[in-house]
């Protein structure tokens, strides 16, 4: 064969290749649906049963409520303020990191897993405050980071000397300084760092070692990549293990898991998976009622490898949801340039492919992303994504001070790694117009963070009472997410109306023979979705931003939502 005639045929199938994969790009961005098929029937996943109807809550202790004004949150002050909580109708809180750290990460660089760290008080603090959280009737989790641990902590600090001991492959260290052949483009590695011989791999920001899970299929010319099973490397797992153990012993119920994909190196047999299933067999067998949700973002990854949930975040297609910066045009902004195909072509795939084994959960807002008050975004927009939040299948979390239309603030310096937008998505709780907002009475300049400091900003006193407020439609929402069975967890989720850069967008959310269309167009501007359903009725509205429009001829529907509304109604059983 000739050169050229090898080159043409090269060609050809690169350009099929373009062709192949541009149209499965085109059937991702087209997502569509019609005749619907509404059964009821589903399977509910193995887990605690509190889990299958939860909506948890998440506080930031450093910026929840200050009761000893020194200007930095506590555990005391979580516990004052637990009635509030309660009063939103959540039914569960996660707690961000509260050990013992010398916070360049905000305690996500921890230096010793058994204690609390002494600006938020006591193990015994947090004990009370377990036990405050349950006789409330509401279950807690906190947050558990398995990959790294702070350069503070002791096990690195024996790790880090040049004579070997029990800690030095408890973190992943090279054998070599002046070796070359490591891949810095796939992991960080630390070099000179102390006397001993060898580069440290680490997570994230430099002062965080990973801790060594072993890699899978070790290279053989690199002898410090150890095995899975290597005894060193279970003498870890073994001690993370009773770590788990120590806080559920206290009365926590569970946890959120600090990227949990990330533990076994080169991962490519399932290695992670495989870890985490084993690892909630074991623990089930003490503690039937733990929760374990992942920071995976790959539900298909983290729900078959023993977690309950996973937030569904990290992905390409996330910031077609609900980011404003950055030239973004997310589905839940008034100008309605969104595309929610696009989003549920990638959410369908997992939803389908997992929704027998776990949950799956779309955080619009936490520790680490913008909050949804961003930008200037038009206060119906928050309604509506908490109407989606709390209305979708899998289990909602939502960030402290969201219920109340809290700000994203710009510009704000960093504190303890928080940079970008994480700064400004970490400010203090706005309780009342006190001082600081009544999150502490230390001086303004003595606050762990600025506070939104603007005339205008949303309190919690100022909207207790005000029906028209955000705060009174949330509650509202979790009430109702708590009061019908077809808002639970494992009910079957059919969208209906769901076309390229179009609004609304509608879905059905069914669970034996009850059904509730849930109609969303957060966009600016009128809108109409034609469908087909196997229901030939609708009764009155459940809850709504605004009524609908709804023409109906038998199972054909025509609706008609004006600019900026959410609706929910309940359609007629069989």
């Amino acid at each position: 064969m000739s050169q050229n005639k090898v080159k043409l045929i090269m060609k050809r199938n690169i350009l099929l290749l373009i062709l192949f994969l541009s149209a499965i790009e085109l059937c991702q961005a087209q997502f569509t649906t019609d005749n619907a098929v509404i059964t009821g029937k589903t399977v509910k996943p193995k887990g605690p049963e509190w889990m299958h109807n939860a909506v948890f809550y998440e506080i930031y202790p450093q910026t929840y409520y200050d009761s000893n004004g020194d200007g930095v949150g506590d555990l005391h002050g979580i516990i004052e303020k637990l009635d509030y909580v309660k009063s939103l109708g959540v039914d569960a809180i996660w707690l961000n990191p509260f050990y013992e750290s010398p916070f360049r990460d905000a305690g996500y660089d921890v230096s010793d897993f058994y204690k609390v760290a002494p600006r938020y008080g006591t193990n015994a603090d947090a004990r009370r405050l377990f036990e405050e959280i349950h006789k409330r009737g509401m279950h807690v989790i906190i947050d558990y980071v398995p990959g790294h641990t702070s350069v503070d902590h002791p096990w690195f600090k024996e790790a880090a000397k040049a004579e070997p001991n029990k800690y030095s492959n408890w973190y992943i260290w090279t054998d070599d300084t002046w070796a070359g052949g490591i891949d810095r483009n796939q992991y960080n590695f630390i070099q000179g760092y102390s006397d001993r011989n060898g580069w440290y791999m680490s997570n994230f920001f430099w002062h965080q070692p990973a801790l060594n899970y072993g890699f899978d299929k070790p290279d053989p010319s690199k002898p410090w990549q150890l095995a899975v099973n290597h005894p060193d490397v279970l003498a870890l797992k073994k001690e993370m293990e009773n770590i788990l153990r120590f806080w559920l012993d206290m009365g926590c119920d569970g946890f959120r898991v600090d990227m949990p994909g990330s533990l076994v190196k080169n991962d490519q047999s399932g290695e992670c998976s495989k870890y985490w299933n084993g690892l909630r067999t074991k623990l089930e067998k003490d503690y039937p009622d733990i929760f374990l949700v992942s920071e995976w973002s790959n539900p298909k990854e983290a729900l078959r490898g023993g977690f309950h949930a996973d937030f569904f975040h990290w992905f390409n297609g996330y910031d077609d949801l609900f980011r404003i910066r950055d030239d973004k045009k997310p589905f839940f902004d008034a100008k309605g340039q969104g595309n929610m195909s696009r989003v549920m072509s990638l959410y369908m795939d997992q939803y389908n492919s997992t929704k027998e084994l776990g949950y799956i959960s779309i955080p619009f807002a936490n520790h680490d992303l913008s909050r949804i008050n961003d930008m200037g975004r038009n206060p119906h927009d928050i309604e509506s994504v908490f109407a989606f939040e709390l209305t979708m299948p899998g289990i909602p979390f939502l960030y402290y001070g969201d219920e109340i239309g809290m700000r994203q603030l710009n510009n704000i310096p960093n504190t303890e790694g928080s940079y970008g937008n994480r700064a400004g998505n970490r400010t203090p709780m706005q309780w009342n117009r006190r001082i600081n907002k009544g999150f502490s009475d230390a001086s303004p300049d003595k606050l762990y963070r600025t506070i939104d400091t603007s005339a205008n900003a949303p309190t919690v006193a100022g909207c207790e009472n005000d029906k028209t407020s955000l705060l009174f439609t949330v509650r509202q929402l979790i009430k109702l997410h708590d009061s019908e069975p077809a808002f639970s967890a494992y009910a079957e989720f059919v969208p209906v109306f769901v076309k390229e850069s179009t609004y609304p967008f509608v879905f059905i959310r069914a669970l034996g023979k009850q059904r509730i269309m849930v109609v969303l167009n957060p966009a600016a501007k009128d809108c109409t979705a034609d469908f087909t359903i196997n229901y030939d009725a609708v009764k009155p509205v459940l809850l709504a931003g605004e009524p609908l429009e709804i023409n109906q001829n038998t199972k054909k529907y025509t609706i008609k939502s004006k600019g900026a509304s959410w609706s929910i109604y309940r359609l007629n059983e069989k």
